[in-house]
């Protein structure tokens, strides 16, 4: 049986936490950010946990990760 791969685009996007948690940045920050607040954009600024139903699929994704 072969060994199984890591996709690499997942791998940079996303990071596991010390509790075992996936996270990821958000989006909409890249450009045509003159209409948004800056509250919006200096939330946007955070990482988040990704949601619980994308969770099993990101880990089959990276499964060394």
């Amino acid at each position: 049986m072969p060994k199984m791969k890591t996709n690499r685009s997942a791998a940079k996007r996303f990071k596991v936490t010390g509790s075992g948690k996936l996270v990821r940045f958000k989006a909409n920050k890249r450009h045509i950010l003159t209409k948004k607040s800056t509250k919006r954009k200096r939330n946007l600024r955070q990482p988040t946990v990704i949601d619980v139903t994308n969770e099993k699929n990101m880990r089959k994704a990276m499964p060394y990760i």
